[in-house]
């Protein structure tokens, strides 16, 4: 078995390999050749999260790629990153967690079977209960769990529908301003209800121009809180 000394440099070089393949503006023609390295590109997309923005989308999406295509045939292998992702989350890690949420939710939506298994956990990070909950309270790194909620909410709904009501209250109550921003438009990945309405319609309202970091799939836009939430009211509306 090789040392972890020897495996270092062919991360690192691996890393190297793949940066300025997500810096192009044809990064998405290069998925399928990252999705090729298998377990081997998942510890240098990790360690492209901490960095840009855009990189750190890219890098996420294409860690959705490449872990679905693991599941497929080592479902254990998968659940071994998505556990190493969390544990990127937890305070006792050491680590701020830049970057794991937008991987999470990229994956979740990306990935079936860990969609099923780990959208709960997701969730739990925009779920204040005071005690005994899994609530991320750094402000920055929380905006990145509404972030991540609403693109599951592109790809799986019905796996994204639990967080409604939390995503309300964030919308609301949110000490940090642009998670309010980044909760609203979660909302209109779901497509809001009539419950929804008044949160969204007082932010659209506030005219507050703060703004919120949003990835479409291809690039990152600054957008007016404000215009999220006026965006959010224009969304195809749910029934329930």
């Amino acid at each position: 078995m090789e040392t972890s000394e020897r495996r270092t440099p062919r991360m690192r070089a691996l890393k190297a390999r793949l940066r300025p393949l997500l810096a192009g503006e044809d990064w998405q023609d290069h998925l399928t050749e990252i999705e090729d390295y298998g377990l081997s590109a998942v510890g240098p997309l990790i360690a492209c999260l901490p960095l840009e923005p855009l990189t750190r989308h890219r890098a996420a999406v294409a860690l959705g790629r490449v872990v679905n295509r693991i599941a497929e045939a080592r479902p254990e292998d998968m659940r071994n990153i998505m556990r190493r992702l969390m544990w990127h989350m937890n305070e006792e890690s050491g680590n701020i967690g830049w970057g794991i949420p937008e991987a999470f939710g990229e994956i979740a939506a990306a990935c079936p079977q860990a969609g099923r298994e780990f959208h709960r956990v997701l969730i739990s990070y925009i779920i204040e209960l005071e005690k005994d909950d899994n609530f991320c309270d750094q402000d920055v790194l929380r905006r990145s769990c509404y972030w991540a909620i609403g693109r599951l909410a592109q790809s799986r709904p019905d796996l994204a529908a639990p967080a409604r009501p939390w995503l309300r209250k964030g919308a609301a109550l949110d000490r940090d301003t642009v998670c309010r921003g980044m909760a609203a438009w979660a909302l209109s990945c779901l497509g809001p209800t009539l419950d929804d309405m008044p949160v969204l319609r007082t932010l659209a309202a506030s005219g507050d121009q703060t703004p919120c970091t949003i990835f479409d799939g291809q690039t990152v836009h600054d957008l007016p809180l404000a215009d999220v939430a006026a965006r959010a009211l224009s969304a195809p509306a749910q029934l329930s």
